[in-house]
This record gives C-alpha cells, sequence and structure tokens, in this order.
C-alpha cells in the first residue's frame, strides 16, 4: 500500500467530516485521511466497473475514494466521485454485499441526487474548508455559538443539509441498483444481507454503523419494494465468482495489516493460518512493526505461491524502500512494474525509488506515463518536481510543483510556482494554457475563501 495514510485536503473534505458521527468529528480535527493502494484500488474498479457501464456512466469519469475511518459508510459527492470508508470495507461480507453499496451509490450519481453540492463546493478553497472543519469540531465539542460563529465565516452554503438523502432518492437509488446488477447478472441479495449487518446497529446511537443510517434514511416501504425487485430477480441466486471472494478477502486483509498493530494483526491472523489472506496481513504488520525477517519470510513465500502476482512484489519493494534498503527495492518494483505497466501507484513508487538512488532521468519516464495513466495524485507530481530540478529544467520544476500544490488546495504557492513556469514556456502553448488554467482556478478559490 502507497502513502497509506497521506493526509490530502480538499474540498470535498467538509463531506468527510460531516458524514461522522459526533463523537468521532469531534476526535478527528485534523480531518481524515484518504488510503490509495492499487490493488484495491484494482479490486474495487473491477467490481464497480460493469455496473457503471450498465447505468450508462464512463468508468473512467467516476473516481474512487477511500476514507481511513472505521465508520461503516459511503456516499457520492461533487459529481461523479464516490466515497468508501474503511469500515465499510472491511465489514461486509461477501462481494455481492460491497456490489450492493457501490450499485445503490451509482444510482445516487446516475439520478443527479447530489448536483447541487457539486456547485457548492466547486470553488472552496483551503481555508474555507478548514474553517468549516474546526468549526464543525468546535460546535461537537462544546464550543457552541464560537463553533457555528466559524462556518458561517467561511462558506455557509457550503455547510447546509449534504448527505440528507431523502428517503425517495434511496428508494430510486435502490431500484436503479437492482436494474445494474440484473443487467450485469450479478445478484441483489448482498444488498438486503448489507441492510441486515447495519440494521443490527441501528438503534446504537454512537456506533460506527448507524453512521450509514443517518446519510440514508431507511423505510420498512423501502424495505419492501427491495425484497420484491430481489425476489422477482432471475440472478437473485447467482454466487459471487471465486476470483472475486479472494480479492476481497485479500483487500479486507490487506487494510488490516495496514491499520492495526502487530499483535492485534496476529490475533486475526494467527502463524498457524496459512492462508494467503493471512500471509499477506502478517507479512504488512511484521514489516511495519519492524521485523523485516519475518515479513520478508511472508512475502517471499507469497511470490514463491505466486510469481505472477505484480502486487505481492511491490509489497516486497515498499518494505524495503521504506525500512531504508533503497537499493534492494528496485529489482521487486521492476518486477511489479513489469507484471502491471498500467498501475501509475506502483510506478509512481518506483520512480519514487529511482529518484532516491540518482537515477532521476529514468525515474522522469516511468513519472511521466504514471501521470498520464493519473493526473490527480500529488505525489507524483511533487516527484516529478524533484526529477526536474536533479535534471536543471527549472520551468517544469515550477509547473509540476503548481499541479502538486494546486491539488493539495494551496492556493497561494500554486499561483507562485505557475507564475514562475510561464517565464519559460511559449506564449499559447498547451503548456502555457494549462499554466495560466491552475492560476485562474487557484484565485477562484482564494476569492471564495474571502467571499
Amino acid at each position: 500500500m502507497y502513502f497509506l495514510i497521506k493526509r490530502i485536503i480538499t474540498p470535498l473534505l467538509i463531506f468527510l467530516v460531516l458524514c461522522l458521527p459526533p463523537h468521532a468529528a469531534g476526535a478527528k480535527q485534523t480531518g481524515p485521511s484518504f488510503i490509495r493502494d492499487a490493488e484495491i484500488e484494482h479490486t474495487l474498479r473491477s467490481y464497480a466497473r460493469p455496473l457503471f457501464t450498465a447505468a450508462g456512466l464512463n468508468g473512467d469519469d467516476v473516481r474512487l475514494y477511500i476514507i481511513n475511518s472505521d465508520d461503516l459508510n459511503a456516499f457520492v459527492a461533487g459529481g461523479q466521485r464516490m466515497f468508501m470508508f474503511r469500515g465499510l470495507l472491511e465489514r461486509v461480507e461477501t462481494p455481492s454485499q460491497l456490489k450492493g453499496v457501490i450499485a445503490h451509490e451509482t444510482g445516487h450519481i446516475a439520478g443527479g441526487h447530489l448536483a447541487r453540492t457539486h456547485d457548492a463546493l466547486k470553488n472552496a478553497s483551503i481555508k474555507s474548508i478548514v474553517g468549516m472543519i474546526l468549526g464543525l469540531a468546535a460546535a461537537v465539542a462544546g464550543g457552541g455559538d464560537a463553533g457555528m460563529a466559524m462556518m458561517m465565516g467561511s462558506q455557509d452554503a457550503a455547510t447546509k443539509s449534504f448527505l440528507q438523502y431523502s428517503r425517495t432518492q434511496e428508494s430510486s437509488a435502490d431500484q436503479a441498483a437492482i436494474t445494474y446488477l440484473d443487467r450485469t447478472q450479478q445478484s441483489g441479495r448482498g444488498m438486503m444481507e448489507f441492510l441486515e449487518i447495519i440494521g443490527r446497529g441501528q438503534y446504537q446511537p454512537q456506533s460506527t454503523i448507524a453512521s450509514y443510517y443517518r446519510s440514508h434514511p431507511v423505510s420498512s416501504d423501502r424495505v419492501s419494494a427491495l425484497t420484491q425487485r430481489v425476489n422477482a430477480s432471475p440472478y437473485r441466486d447467482t454466487p459471487d465468482s471465486a476470483e472475486d471472494v479472494i480479492a476481497l478477502k485479500r483487500m479486507q486483509a490487506k487494510l488490516f495489516g495496514y491499520t492495526r498493530p502487530l499483535p492485534r494483526v496476529l490475533r486475526e491472523y494467527p502463524v498457524s493460518d496459512t492462508s494467503v489472506e493471512a500471509r499477506y496481513a502478517r507479512a504488512i504488520a511484521y514489516y511495519r512493526y519492524p521485523d523485516m525477517t519475518k515479513a520478508l519470510a511472508e512475502i517471499d513465500s507469497l511470490i514463491a505461491d505466486f510469481p505472477g502476482d505484480p502486487y505481492f512484489y511491490e509489497l516486497k519493494g515498499q518494505a524495503l524502500y521504506e525500512t531504508g534498503d533503497i537499493m534492494g527495492a528496485i529489482a521487486p518494483l521492476e518486477a511489479a512494474v513489469r507484471l502491471a505497466p498500467d498501475e501509475p501507484l506502483i510506478l509512481t513508487l518506483y520512480a519514487t525509488v529511482l529518484n532516491a538512488t540518482g537515477n532521476s532521468e529514468k525515474a522522469l519516464d516511468i513519472l511521466t506515463e504514471s501521470r498520464l495513466l493519473d493526473p490527480n495524485n500529488g505525489q507524483t507530481w511533487d516527484q516529478l518536481g524533484i526529477a526536474y530540478s536533479r535534471l536543471g529544467d527549472t520551468g517544469m520544476l515550477a509547473y509540476s510543483s503548481a499541479e502538486r500544490y494546486l491539488l493539495e488546495g494551496d492556493a497561494a504557492k500554486a499561483i507562485f510556482h505557475a507564475e514562475r513556469a510561464l517565464d519559460f514556456f511559449k506564449e499559447g502553448s498547451p503548456l502555457y494554457l494549462r499554466t495560466q488554467d491552475i492560476i485562474t482556478i487557484a484565485k477562484q478559490q482564494q476569492q471564495t475563501a474571502r467571499g
């Protein structure tokens, strides 16, 4: 998992705070974090892409985000953006349950249920968002009027009615979800099972499960209508594929290994368990401890059993790099890139190691490819800046820095570096025009923050 708990503040963070239960919002005043991982994102996309197509959406236009929170929740916001909480990914018991959630949220996107929130946040700046987060946290912690004043002083329109789905919208999303599942010849039983799971926590106000009920109201009519559609489907008894089951177990083991201390991982995945997912979780927990002898023993056993799996090589390379063996990380990452040449997170990790060894020329080639596959990864732009700096390209260093800071929400720094970059580009060229766009967007963010 590449830079698993990298904190990023964007205009969408207000959604993340508002959907947390009050006690959690107060405890996470710095805002929740995003999880980026090539394998997990690949698994989620493999589940989601057929459903997006069935809904008439372009799968490349829908962005998936994973929030590092124990809460069992999911939502869409700001256009075609879907947010899945780690707690939900860990709690679902079958792929069909997770696919049911994805299909339901796809119904919200296709139905345009949150179109107004996109308009409210499209120009939100880092300062206004931080103001709203701190204001909400102050109100939750007992700040009362002071907290409300802070929020009112930020961007009032962006604090109203977010994630408040109506029961009509929920029923509509349910029905759309069953339609998408039928079109892809998949069972809707997982949706019903998931409602049963969260139903166990609906009367526990402080439970992490209850947060799903707050943002997705449930009625008896909704449950009845959903049950009828599921039971009437010719695909209601279609089982999950073995491949999907394995992918879910690996995803859950990986999340567990990265987010729990070693003793907790060993209780959940004891050394007597020799399954793929158990070895995976232990390998991650061992290297994070760190105990590289045990970590490498587990990883090498996985590579021996699955020599064509890029993600085990990726893990080995990351573990070696993050524990100081930079040169040792190169070979496994080269293997990972060879086996998964279109995974931008793996490409960026490999290039990061190359930059660390001083081979910035090769790193630049790899990073350029990664950027084309995923232009919204701040780490890629950061490493591009390092490579351009070492190669003496001041204009591209400034441009890369501008892109990075725009992604991170720092409008002032984005403008500063973009204005520097303009001096190096031919007027009217694609890079010149893009740099102007960065300045325009960043200034809009500043105006929104002031206004």
